[in-house]
């Protein structure tokens, strides 16, 4: 039976039907089919363009590792947000983590780094505790002074350890890096389908190659922790409690949760995490040693992620993976690949715009029509983009992708909110 009949108190003892709750599709699959169509787009416009570095081995590769500082600052934000506390200041934690990782490697190895970038990043998150839980400071504020604050003390720091050893005080020297391992069964497998040129199945198995070949250690912990942090915050009397301090936490007190205790260790972890995604730039085979600057604002990315992961685990990995793919793709194949990708965002939009006219949803279709429009004009008009403005590609994406996002945000209540112990 598809209703159930039960008995109506204000229907004089008449039946009335009730119908069943809508069945969900559950998040696991809609990603899934996300992730297939975002394949399929790309192998349409690979085969439009000519450009098979849209889904080749290499990109998917470099997207993977560039991902991952996205991904472990968009954790971070994710556990000290649903906490209440905003933590604008990932990059300053971030950028402590990359000196940490640098010092530690060069003194202990690989996971002595990874292992002082969290420390680092930690009591990055521990000052930004104390200033916003403690003393009641604007989130913002904070967080921006943890970015200043950040950015001085690697400056320092590097200026008093690194000179003596590398010569310069912008720069570490040579530190060791995280051996990679590759599924070579399933790789060379993976290779021969992408040399068959083959639409959506050469191009399924390129990037399916590109994340099985070389693969570190650090890598499978970053992926890993998207689950874990997801069954400890959502399926843990731990993780209810502290979503309950950035949902209610007056609430939360009178229950006898300890808001304060749970927002510290959700800064300290949220700080780790940054830290963590600090390591993987400067630990990871491909990547470079400390340098000044070596985030490029991968911290704002990370929260711009997790915003357009509506604050949930398996949301923001799928942000982490497009700003990810995004800033791979431009290093990969330049102006002319990033060219290409426009056109696959006209077929997207494209897409979007027939569901919008189902849906009867005009504004929204005219909107999508001007938004394909204006892509499609500058892919027409020009065989190359300029060279000054390919670095930024991530950051353009995330720009758009906030704002086509914006409508359908749902962030903790208590966001930011300041609390004192037993106020209203």
């Amino acid at each position: 039976m598809t209703t159930a009949d039960v008995l109506s108190p204000n229907s004089g003892g008449t039946t009335m039907p009730v119908k069943p709750p809508k069945r969900r599709i559950p998040g696991w699959l809609k990603g899934a089919i996300w992730g297939l169509l975002a394949v399929g787009v790309l192998a349409i416009a690979s085969y439009a363009t000519g450009v098979n570095t849209l889904t080749s081995t290499n990109t998917a590769h470099t997207a993977l590792r560039l991902a991952l500082p996205i991904l472990l600052c968009a954790l971070g934000g994710l556990w000290a947000e649903r906490a209440g506390v905003i933590n604008i200041g990932l990059e300053g934690m971030m950028i402590l983590g990359t000196w940490g990782a640098a010092w530690g490697a060069y003194h202990g190895g690989v996971w002595a780094g990874l292992i002082s970038a969290v420390v680092f990043g930690a009591l990055g998150g521990l000052l930004h505790a104390v200033a916003t839980v403690t003393f009641n400071v604007n989130h913002i504020v904070s967080g921006v002074a943890i970015n200043l604050l950040g950015l001085g003390v690697a400056k320092y720091l590097a200026n008093l350890v690194f000179t003596p050893l590398s010569g310069n005080p912008r720069q570490s020297p040579p530190v060791p890096k995280f051996d990679t391992y590759s599924a070579t069964f399933l790789s060379d497998w993976l290779s021969d389908l992408e040399k068959m040129q083959r639409v959506f199945i050469s191009d399924l198995a390129g990037i399916l190659n590109g994340l099985v070949t070389e693969v570190a250690p650090l890598t499978m912990i970053a992926i890993a922790l998207v689950p874990i942090s997801y069954l400890v915050l959502w399926r843990t009397r731990f993780g209810l409690r502290l979503r309950s301090c950035g949902e209610n936490p007056v609430a939360a007190e009178s229950l006898g949760v300890n808001v304060y205790l749970h927002k510290y260790v959700a800064m300290i972890i949220s700080g780790g995490l940054a830290g963590m995604g600090g390591a993987s730039l400067v630990l990871l085979a491909g990547g470079a040693d400390y340098l000044e600057n070596q985030t490029n604002n991968r911290g704002y990315i990370g929260l711009a992620a997790m915003i357009f992961g509506n604050w949930r685990p398996g949301g923001l990995l799928g942000g982490a993976a497009l700003f990810g793919y995004a800033d791979g793709l431009q290093l990969a194949g330049g102006g002319t690949a990033v060219l290409a990708l426009l056109y696959g965002a006209v077929i997207l939009l494209a897409v979007i715009v027939a569901v919008q006219l189902f849906r009867r949803q005009w504004i929204a279709a005219a909107l999508g029509v001007v938004g394909a429009g204006a892509l499609y004009a500058i892919y027409w008009t020009n065989d190359d983009l300029p060279s000054d403005l390919i670095p930024y590609t991530a950051h353009f994406v995330t720009l758009i992708v906030l704002a086509v996002a914006s409508q359908r945000l749902r962030p903790p209540k208590a966001d930011g909110a300041l609390y004192r112990r037993g106020e209203d």
